[in-house]
């Protein structure tokens, strides 16, 4: 695909330009948009559904053509048809012909790699197999216990101020958390680590050190590992028989710990906002007419961590969308247009309670290998933060949230709330939000009521002591039983609990 493929014609031409501000300054070469450029990426979208369909011709930065894939329908295909798409960039037109530097900003994302996302065929198979048998030895059930005592930490910090910004006091903290425990890493796990991770992500002129401050870390993981493997994901990819080397060990770690911790972020600051923000969606999950699982289903729909993933590659001359696809097109697999297709989302305030059929993890060979990871820092994370705080409260106008949007993302830049002041809790409690209850004395119906002890007062110096004299104590009077009347029970010891309440408690990790 090439600019001059979508040429205008000459009625275009000899139109007026754009008057300032008008979204037409987006234009590049061929009258094509500039993905970049777009202030409202979603409106976009729909501009272009409009005017070429489900699959439309858009530019990258420099000015690189690119299709963006906008149906439903068509990013399904495109991502379930190996034999057609592929994820190997070196065979992307625009790379071959020298149109895309080696600084362009989106090489991160596009350029090859050899990890599973990027490989095909059995080398594929090795690769995504050993990431997928690493996170087969999960134990979800400790995992959700784990996220559960994360979050009471997490929140112990800023409980008691009564106010907190909870994208960066808690989104951005607990998946990174979870992310090091799962991996085998928590004593990495600090604030300097989030931060390098987010400073990573960003792109900015530091984000080159804060990558290797990450990969430091993951490379002392690597090596400690391979010396000494323990119950963890690293160790599994190290002992797999696929027989990674360090460096696919660290890669493959990096890629699990990148992903899974900016989409969970995302996903988290999404569901949370969405609760503070929509009274129908908070007293949907008070009236039990949704759970918090359902409530990240339902986000996952709206707004997906990932607008856009680089990128797919036609690996020969096809058809998509009603447009020719050369060989060696590119391809952006757009989850955020496709969710909101008009011909799988007629009504988009319609709920999707029950439908997983949305791309926020992709589909396919490549399809998200931890998504389940994933869902369960969201479910279990917002689950315990909105016990401790029930009473949380958006502590701005919606219009003031700012947000940093890109190509690929929009992350919440912050998120500022109040509520009641509470107290820190033991990270082994089960999280509630109920005073403790004063302790029961042992005394009883039909017992003497208890009369309170005299104090003993210190005698004088001078005084000699005098011998204790005995006092009578009166003696309970037992109440005689009447013939014919029914007497009270006596008061049991609490009961164990059942089979059934064990595993309830067993089931939600306490």
């Amino acid at each position: 695909m090439t600019p001059e493929s979508h040429a205008p014609t000459d009625t275009d031409e000899l139109r007026p330009g754009p008057p300032p501000g008008c979204p037409a300054h987006g234009l590049g070469p061929g009258g094509l948009h500039r993905l970049h450029e777009a202030e409202d990426l979603g409106a976009l979208y729909e501009q272009l559904r409009d005017q070429h369909g489900p699959v439309a011709p858009v530019l990258l930065h420099d000015d690189v053509p690119m299709w963006i894939v906008l149906g439903h329908a068509e990013n399904l295909h495109m991502v379930r048809s190996p034999s057609q798409f592929c994820r190997d960039s070196r065979i992307w037109n625009p790379l071959r012909e020298g149109l895309v530097k080696p600084d362009h900003p989106l090489m991160p994302h596009i350029a090859w790699q050899p990890i599973a996302s990027h490989a095909e065929g059995d080398e594929h198979k090795r690769l995504r197999g050993a990431v997928m048998g690493a996170i087969s030895t999960i134990d979800f059930r400790s995992l959700r216990r784990y996220i559960n005592r994360s979050t009471q930490v997490i929140v112990n910090r800023f409980c008691e101020a009564g106010e907190a910004d909870l994208v960066g006091q808690f989104t951005e903290h607990l998946p990174m958390a979870v992310m090091c425990e799962i991996l085998g890493m928590p004593d990495e796990y600090s604030d300097r680590l989030v931060e390098a991770a987010r400073d990573a992500l960003k792109g900015t002129e530091t984000s080159l050190a804060s990558h290797s401050y990450v990969m430091d870390a993951l490379s002392r993981l690597t090596a400690t590992r391979r010396a000494r493997p323990e119950e963890d994901l690293a160790s599994y990819l190290i002992t797999h028989p696929a027989r990674l080397t360090d460096d696919e060990v660290r890669e493959h770690l990096r890629l699990v710990l990148f992903a899974a911790y900016e989409a969970t972020t995302n996903l988290l600051s999404n569901v949370l906002l969405t609760v503070l923000i929509d009274p129908r969606f908070r007293a949907q999950l008070n009236g039990g007419q949704m759970t918090v699982p359902e409530a990240v289903e339902q986000s996952l729909w709206n707004e997906p961590p990932f607008s856009t993933v680089f990128a797919y590659f036609a690996k020969q001359e096809t058809e998509l969308g009603g447009q020719r696809i050369r060989r060696g097109d590119g391809l952006l697999f757009a989850p955020l247009p496709a969710n909101v297709d008009p011909r799988v989302r007629p009504d988009l305030k319609a709920s999707m309670q029950g439908n997983r059929s949305h791309l926020a993890f992709g589909g396919g060979p490549h399809e998200c290998p931890g998504q389940d990871i994933g869902r369960s820092i969201a479910d279990v994370g917002v689950d315990a933060l909105l016990m401790r705080l029930p009473d949380v409260e958006l502590d701005c106008d919606e219009e003031e949230l700012r947000w940093t949007a890109s190509i690929a993302s929009r992350h919440l830049v912050e998120l500022p709330v109040q509520f009641a002041p509470k107290p820190p809790q033991d990270v082994q409690e089960v999280p509630n939000h109920k005073p403790v209850a004063a302790q029961r004395s042992d005394w009883q119906i039909g017992m003497a009521q208890p009369q309170p002890q005299p104090q003993p007062q210190a005698a004088p110096a001078a005084a000699q002591p005098q011998p204790a004299v005995a006092q009578p104590q009166p003696v309970p009077v037992q109440p005689q039983p009447v013939p014919g009347t029914p007497q009270p029970a006596l008061a049991e010891p609490p009961r164990p609990k059942g089979v059934w309440q064990r595993f309830l408690s067993w089931w939600r990790g306490y």
